[in-house]
């Protein structure tokens, strides 16, 4: 195993103690494993508070800032955060105003944010939930009862966090949040399975030669198995996938939200190629793309692959997407 570790027991702490050095505008705390924006309750808007396991960095601590999150809460890797990390995280950004909870679709992640809000709100917080699940590659897997929560996550995140930063109530946020995830629908694709600190090797076998369709940023199986294609062949795969079940949300030719998303390993090389492909299946197809981002933004460790990930887009939607927003991963207009 050749990792830049100490050990795979102090993984997760070592890279938050390296994130509070790194950015000072941040208040991590090692130890309880929540990270919170300094100035979380300024302002009196809403807290946008996310979280899950470690191992898609940057999501979703590297999220945090202005325009976007309010707080995160890391659990270990590939395992859901416990509720007492988000009841700490929604105390610790509440103003008054109330906590949105943007909860990706795994078992761990639904049930301990659930767990989380009803303490909170026993505290007398007001919290709102959104749940993302906008894979279309499968409908249950090893970690979900319906779809799995993936990209879309990263616009839900930045659109509901400028919502709250322009000073929306909880329920203009959240519902714009929910907006966001049901015109949304992503496919990913592993040319490698990834290896977790603990384990030391591969969490699944892939033959040299062949790729996964449809995979999980868990490294979930998907929905088959087929020999190497060139970037062009899977890109008509995967935004097929998407569009099948974008093209029933209206307007039918309206613009959309890309993202290209690598899994950890690809570089940008390789995933700007691959995004002038997804581009060019968009344009035969009549889609117009209003915005694209193309990077390692909902990763799975070491694994080599990419996701695509389409939002139906309305004016609104476009408006608070373009708004400022400053991250230790996201950075524009400020």
């Amino acid at each position: 195993m050749r990792m830049l570790i100490n050990s795979p027991q102090t993984v997760v702490a070592d890279a938050l103690r390296g994130m509070a050095a790194a950015h000072p505008e941040l208040d991590v705390d090692v130890e309880r494993r929540v990270v919170v924006r300094r100035d979380a309750r300024a302002g009196g808007r809403v807290g946008v508070v996310s979280g899950g396991g470690s191992g898609h960095e940057p999501l979703h601590a590297g999220f945090v800032g202005y325009g976007m999150l309010s707080a995160a809460c890391p659990g270990e890797v590939f395992t859901s955060p416990v509720p007492d990390q988000m009841v700490r995280a929604a105390a610790a950004v509440d103003s008054g105003q109330g906590v949105l909870f943007v909860v990706k679709n795994y078992t761990g992640d639904v049930l301990n944010f659930d767990m989380a809000a009803e303490l909170a709100e026993e505290d007398g917080l007001r919290i709102e939930r959104v749940l993302v699940n906008d894979d279309v590659a499968v409908t249950d897997s090893l970690y979900t009862a319906g779809r799995r929560g993936t990209g879309a996550t990263l616009f839900v995140e930045k659109i509901a966090g400028a919502s709250a930063e322009e000073g929306a109530p909880l329920e203009q946020v959240a519902a714009i949040a929910r907006r966001v995830n049901a015109s949304s629908r992503s496919f990913g694709v592993a040319l490698s399975a990834c290896t977790t600190p603990a384990k030391g090797s591969p969490t699944f076998d892939l033959p040299d030669g062949q790729l996964e369709l449809g995979i999980g940023i868990h490294g979930e199986p998907g929905r088959e198995r087929r020999a190497m294609m060139p970037a062009a062949e899977i890109a008509e795969v995967a935004v097929a996938a998407v569009l099948e079940e974008l093209t029933e949300l209206g307007p039918a030719d309206g613009p959309v939200l890309a993202l290209v998303n690598g899994m950890g390993a690809t570089p940008l090389l390789e995933l700007y190629g691959f995004h002038a492909e997804v581009a060019r299946v968009l344009a035969a197809r009549g889609v117009r793309v209003a915005r694209a981002l193309v990077g390692n933004y909902v990763t799975s460790l070491d694994m080599a692959g990419c996701s695509v990930t389409l939002c139906r887009a309305d004016e609104e939607m476009l408006r608070l997407w373009d708004a400022p927003v400053e991250t230790a991963a996201l950075r524009w207009g400020r």
